[in-house]
This record gives structure tokens, C-alpha cells and sequence, in this order.
């Protein structure tokens, strides 16, 4: 993304630190709940379609590879596109293409390709892309610099609330199809076939359609409310100094932005990870043998662990220095899911779930720091940043072959490693080096 004023033709109201933004950033929480909603029923399908095209570990996994690989394809593209045609159709184009791969579903579903599954979640996902390539600089800039990062947890509370709702929703619609085995299929009469096949595809179409609506009708919304004006020049960093005019050229030449990009892409790539294979793994003997639309409510404990820690992560970071809280939860996720990968039954699964807690503030937090300060380049930042979810989809392809390998238990040592660095970030990595 061209580097320069992230800027748009919403209104004629400019940003700054003095000014109130409440309908502004509640208008804009509707999107963070709506992609935290949508991501976070990948982690349904892929043990639904594991089971009806009879896949491993690894393949299944190439459900989160086609979805996070449109932010690596999509978030620098997208970042152009809103410097050129401003932050509002920016939003509006977004949800439409979202909710156009939503429809894709239909067809996926119909015909029992698994290979349209997989190009619908990619332009689903390129529609997500471009709507948080805008979303999450511009709460990060709307209001005082120094509040950025509880601000940003705030709305990143009610994605949160998003990735909770949507496992019980989806175990509800989509897991509640019991998939049947080769040999049950031999048994069924051509009508029982016929019947159960209806069946199964309704469960992905009926869920997707509904999406596709409220896109729609989101997309509708936005068209026609105003939003303030934004101009990234302006933005001081967290300590009340413009670096607006220094001598950088591009967002690349910051180093707290590149290992900021690093951790956004070991954290989406961890946390994408375990959520990934929670309901394979509740279900295996020695954690909980618990049966997948079963398992699939209880991965919303993962993800209301996040939304809990966002809300009280967002009241104690103006308490507590951001990037002192990002190292002790990075540290405290890593030995949790340690003590998950030594341990058995209750013991097993309630520490892996524990994880959603800690997980809450990073992604904010990280991306907070990693822009802090970037002034001009903020709109550059972004794209990279958003680039570098593409975590999601190569770490949970690798922790699959793991899985295949050496067994799902072990197979956590990846999310370990991404936790860890996360911790060296929020200790050192964090801190910005400016122009002289």
C-alpha cells in the first residue's frame, strides 16, 4: 500500500484527539462483532467437512489456508483501494464482497465440492481483509494516542463477542447433521441417501445465507451514514510526539512495525491454530471423548475467554503499560498450553481453553505499538500489518502436519513457539526506533 495520508471522503470532519467519536466507533464495533462472527466458523466446518470428504489433518487445514491466505494476497491491494476511493466505500465494497462469498456457500454446499469451499472462503475472506485493512487504524487514530490501545481492545471485545456466539451457533446448524460413515452410506435406500445428502447441504447453505443477508443490509448502512474524516499525517505516537515529517520513507524502515508484523503473524497463526483443532481435539479419549456438536459449544469458551479479557484488558491498560501486559499474557498463554500438552482429561481441556483468556489483548495491543508513532505511514502499516495475518493460514497447515505425524497432543509445540516471541515483543521488540 503507497504510503502517505490515510485518507477519506466520508465527511468534512476531522480527526482529532479533543473530539467525542461515540456513534462513530459504535457504528464501527458492528463490523468488528461480524468478521470475529464469520472467522470463527471455520473452526465448525472444518471438523464437519473433515468428516463428509473423509480428510486428514492436513487437508482439512487448507480450509484456514484459503481464508487467511486472501490477507496475505488482498491487504496491500485493499489498502490502495481505500486511499482511492475512500474509507466508506471502502467498508461498503468490503461487506458486499464478504457477503457475495457468503452466497458461494450455497452452490459449495449443493454440489459437495470441497474445492468450492474453499475459493467461496477466499473471497469471503478478501472481503473481511479489506474491512480491517480500514477498521482497525482507523479506531486506533480515532481519539487521544494514548488510549489507542484500550480503545482498540474495547471493539476488539465485541469481535470477541462474535468468535463466542458463533461455535454454539454453528454446532447448533452446521454439526448437528450426525455425518455418516462409507459403510452407514452403502446401507441407505436411494431415497434415505437422497434425504440425508438435502440434509447435510442445508446445514452449511441455510447458516450462510443469513450471513449473506446481514452483510447486505450492513453494506446498506453504511452507504448511507457519515464517518469522520481521517489524516494518519496527523497521528502522534503514544508519547505526544509527531514523527509526521521525519525522514522515512516507507513503513518498512521502522523496526518496531516489522517485528510488529512478525508478532501478528505468530499470534493469528497461534490462535487460529488451537481454535482450528479444539473440537478434534476435545473429542479424543484421553482429553474429553466429547462428541463434535458437543465439542464445538465448548470452543466457545475459548473464544468468551477473549472477549472477557478484552473488556477487562481495555479497563486496565490505562492503568497498566500496554506491552508489560502483552509479555505476561504471551508467557502465561505458552505455559498453559504446555501444561495441555503434558497433561490428560479435565486437566487437558480446560487449560487449552484457559488460553482464550490470555490470547484477549494481543492482536490490539500488537498492533497498537506496532503503529505507534508511524504518522504518515500509518496507512502503509496497516496493510502490512494486515498482511502478516496470513499466519492463520500457513501455521495451522504446519500444526496439521504435526498432528498427521506425531499426534494432535503434541502437535501444540507450534502455538508454544508463537507465544514466546510474542513475549519477547511486549518485553523489547515493541520499542519504536525513530528518525533522528
Amino acid at each position: 500500500m503507497a504510503s502517505g495520508s490515510f485518507a477519506s471522503n466520508t465527511s468534512n470532519t476531522k480527526v482529532g484527539a479533543d473530539k467525542n467519536y461515540t456513534f462513530a466507533l459504535t457504528i464501527l464495533t458492528s463490523l468488528f462483532f461480524m468478521w470475529g462472527f464469520i472467522t470463527c466458523l471455520n473452526d465448525i466446518l472444518i471438523p464437519h467437512l473433515k468428516a463428509v470428504f473423509t480428510l486428514n489433518y492436513t487437508q482439512v487445514m487448507l480450509i484456514q489456508f484459503s481464508f487467511f491466505t486472501a490477507y496475505a494476497i488482498v491487504s496491500l491491494p485493499a489498502g490502495m483501494l481505500v486511499e482511492k476511493i475512500g474509507y466508506k466505500n471502502g467498508i461498503v465494497i468490503g461487506l458486499i464482497t464478504a457477503g457475495i462469498g457468503s452466497l458461494l456457500f450455497y452452490p459449495a454446499a449443493g454440489y459437495q465440492s470441497f474445492e468450492m469451499f474453499l475459493f467461496a472462503l477466499f473471497i469471503l475472506a478478501s472481503g473481511i481483509t479489506l474491512l480491517q485493512v480500514a477498521a482497525n487504524p482507523y479506531v486506533a487514530i480515532l481519539g487521544k494516542p494514548e488510549t489507542a490501545s484500550s480503545r482498540l481492545n474495547l471493539t476488539q471485545a465485541f469481535n470477541s463477542l462474535g468468535t463466542t456466539i458463533a461455535p454454539l451457533f454453528g454446532s447448533l446448524l452446521i454439526l448437528s447433521v450426525a455425518v455418516k460413515t462409507v459403510e452407514e452410506l452403502k446401507l441407505m435406500t436411494a431415497d434415505q441417501l437422497a434425504t440425508y445428502k438435502l440434509a447435510e447441504a442445508s446445514a452449511v447453505q441455510i447458516p450462510y445465507l443469513g450471513l449473506a443477508a446481514a452483510l447486505f443490509v450492513i453494506a446498506a448502512i453504511f452507504a448511507v451514514i457519515k464517518l469522520p474524516k481521517i489524516e494518519a499525517a496527523d497521528v502522534q505516537s503514544s508519547n505526544g510526539d509527531s514523527f509526521a515529517s521525519d525522514d522515512k520513507k516507507s513503513a518498512w524502515e521502522y523496526k518496531h512495525l516489522v517485528l510488529g508484523a512478525v508478532a501478528i503473524f505468530v499470534y493469528v497463526g497461534g490462535e487460529v491454530s488451537i481454535g482450528s483443532f479444539l473440537v478434534n481435539y476435545l473429542g479424543q479419549d484421553f482429553v474429553a471423548s466429547l462428541k463434535e456438536a458437543d465439542a464445538g459449544k465448548f470452543v466457545s469458551f475459548y473464544w468468551g475467554g477473549a472477549m472477557v479479557g478484552r473488556f477487562v484488558g481495555s479497563a486496565i491498560q490505562r492503568a497498566i503499560k500496554p506491552n508489560v501486559m502483552l509479555t505476561f499474557n504471551a508467557l502465561t498463554a505458552a505455559l498453559l498450553v504446555i501444561f495441555s500438552m503434558l497433561s490428560f482429561g479435565q486437566l487437558a481441556m480446560w487449560s487449552i481453553l484457559a488460553v482464550g483468556l490470555f490470547n484477549s489483548i494481543m492482536f490490539p495491543t500488537i498492533f497498537t505499538l506496532a503503529i505507534d508513532g508511524l504518522g504518515k505511514h500509518t496507512g502503509q502499516a496497516s496493510g502490512i500489518l494486515c498482511t502478516a495475518i496470513v499466519g492463520g493460514a500457513l501455521l495451522p497447515v504446519l500444526q496439521g502436519y504435526f498432528a498427521d505425524t506425531i499426534g494432535i497432543h503434541h502437535a501444540f509445540f507450534i502455538p508454544v513457539l508463537c507465544y514466546m516471541y510474542i513475549a519477547y515483543y511486549g518485553w523489547k521488540g515493541f520499542k519504536p526506533e525513530f528518525a533522528n
